[in-house]
């Protein structure tokens, strides 16, 4: 352990707090109604600072009182919240309770800043957890309590300017996403080009559906093959592609050829048609028939196309698409009907060259919002990092130091404690 200013002393959470693990009501004591003591059952419910009531139990097995600091013991460990009133605790938390040596704002912020620490001692092969010894033996540096809120409000007041510039940076970047998606339907919308449909200017294919009972069939050929995972919006994601077995005739009928524009079936609304360039990236690449592979006459740049399927026709998909009770999706038949507009080849392949332009000015424009949230993030890590090594506020060796906070609630626990009945032995 590192060593700590004068005043400060290490001790455990078990020592500093109470632990109460949690324990879930029986499922039948569950409501929405809003009767008996709200129930949290583990991170699922966690905000920011406090979590939110989805659930309340009429039967609560653990309770948590109001600031207590709510801790996830289970998938994942580490994540914290504060109680916002008393609540019951199911077993994927376990509630820390602040004492008179610990002030809970200042034992919140420390286990934010140890997370990665007690997460390192989970163990589990379906899902990762740390048993309350664990919690109990985990370290905290201990200030004294006037220090502990000195520590606290510094921590706030430098989080709350970091809070204010993040926020800043995620609208920036939510912003350009937009504009450029905006800017892109404009382009498409306001000329006044002549319009086809897509059936009018490509051939359209459906890929393989996998045959189990058939892959060991010797007259078969093993192809690589795209997944609805390998074609993403605007690019393709070729880590890793999975391989099928197919009749050779099929296997040279779906073969795909660079400059195919490929365009997804579906899956949740906002990803129906979504879909990029083919440019012969594998060899003797067929697809899977939840992607369409549309084959462009002379007269249309691929890109062009498919850019226009991406933005302006995202919307058309959405509204013309089916929805399922789990999934979105079209089908051929709607595929063949999307609008494309058809100025001539020259200028479409102008449009493209400034997309591009316009595309890198974007990226370059991101990369430099995610280095700020970078370097915002990391700046938080050096905030609690020199907050919890006495770096942050100055000492003031007036305050009662921390072994004496200590002594405190050893003498407090001790008179607590029941006494142990003596037991009489017979004497002969």
């Amino acid at each position: 352990m590192s060593e700590l200013p004068s005043g400060w002393d290490w001790t455990t959470i078990g020592e500093a707090t109470e632990v109460v693990l949690g324990q879930s009501p029986p499922g039948s004591s569950y409501n929405d109604a809003g009767a008996g003591l709200p129930f949290f059952q583990g991170k699922a419910e966690f905000g920011e600072l406090h979590p939110t009531v989805v659930k309340w139990t009429t039967a609560p097995k653990k309770v948590a009182e109001v600031n207590d600091v709510l801790l996830s013991v289970r998938a994942p460990v580490g994540p914290t919240n504060l109680a916002p009133t008393t609540c019951s605790i199911g077993r994927g938390l376990a509630a820390l309770r602040g004492t008179s040596a610990v002030d809970h704002r200042y034992l919140l912020w420390w286990m934010r800043a140890s997370t990665d620490q007690l997460a390192s001692r989970a163990t589990g092969s379906t899902f990762t957890a740390v048993s309350g010894a664990q919690v109990r033996a985990h370290p905290i540096p201990l200030a004294p309590r006037a220090e502990q809120e000195r520590i606290v409000a510094a921590i706030e007041e430098h989080l709350s300017r970091l809070d204010a510039a993040e926020s800043v940076l995620t609208s920036a970047e939510e912003r350009v996403a937009v504009l450029a998606q905006t800017g892109v339907r404009q382009l498409f919308e306001s000329r006044p080009w002549p319009w086809k449909t897509l059936a009018e200017i490509a051939e359209i294919k459906g890929g393989v559906t996998k045959d189990s009972k058939r892959q060991s069939d010797p007259s078969f050929v093993e192809v690589p093959y795209l997944r609805v995972a390998n074609v993403q919006r605007g690019r393709l994601d070729l880590s890793e592609v999975t391989t099928i077995r197919v009749h050779p005739d099929k296997a040279k009928a779906l073969r795909l050829e660079p400059g195919d524009v490929l365009l997804n079936e579906g899956g949740d609304r906002d990803k129906l048609g979504r879909g990029w360039v083919w440019e012969g990236e594998v060899a003797d690449c067929i697809h899977q028939n939840h992607v369409f592979r549309a084959r462009l006459n002379d007269d249309f740049d691929p890109y062009f196309v498919s850019t226009h399927a991406n933005t302006w026709g995202q919307a058309w998909f959405e509204e013309h698409g089916r929805q399922t009770t789990n999934l979105a999706s079209i089908n051929l038949g709607t595929l063949r009907q999307l609008p494309v507009p058809a100025p001539p080849r020259s200028e479409q392949e102008v449009i493209v060259a400034e997309l591009q332009a316009s595309s890198e000015a974007q990226r370059r424009l991101l990369a430099s919002i995610d280095h700020a949230q970078s370097r915002a993030r990391a700046l938080r890590r050096s905030i609690l990092a020199a907050a919890f090594s006495g770096h942050l506020v100055p000492q003031d060796p007036e305050d009662e130091p921390a072994s004496v906070l200590l002594d405190r609630i050893r003498s407090e626990r001790a008179a607590a404690a029941p006494t142990k009945r003596t037991r009489k032995v017979k004497t002969s």
